[in-house]
């Protein structure tokens, strides 16, 4: 069996990362993301638990989240190690103004309130190889 690979997504909202899954990730790996679980309490455990069981049945998995802070992604990187995952963390860098733009021109509950992406950015500290990563990309 292929070594299964974790790949955590790290940017603002509004910044491409979703987009980015469907176009390079949809086929070949499950998405998971804290915004597909709605109304679910204790969302982090059950994103934990859903990583752990694509990962423990050999499947590949993207984490399509903020992931801004490097405690956010500690538990995520520790449970792709635990699954002897290759783990890769892709940043995307969006200025603030472009962020907010493409915020707006969401609908529905894809739109978050424009605080969400100033506190994300005010938290996000740009993912390193230091934390666990066996590889770091960056998608501007």
């Amino acid at each position: 069996m292929e070594q299964p690979e974790l790949i955590i997504f790290v940017g603002l909202p509004a910044s491409g990362k979703s987009t980015y899954y469907h176009e390079r990730f949809a086929s070949t790996h499950v998405r998971v993301s804290r915004d597909l679980m709605v109304k679910v309490r204790q969302s982090e455990s059950k994103q934990l638990r859903e990583i752990g069981e694509a990962l423990a049945a050999g499947k590949s998995v993207v984490v399509d989240n903020t992931n801004p802070s490097v405690e956010s992604r500690e538990p995520l990187i520790a449970m792709g190690r635990r699954h002897g995952a290759r783990i890769i963390g892709i940043h995307f860098e969006a200025d603030l103004k472009t962020a907010l733009a493409r915020n707006r021109q969401r609908e529905g509950t894809a739109r978050v309130p424009d605080v969400a992406i100033f506190v994300t950015r005010k938290n996000l500290v740009p993912p390193g190889v230091e934390e666990g990563f066996h590889k770091v990309m960056v998608i501007r």
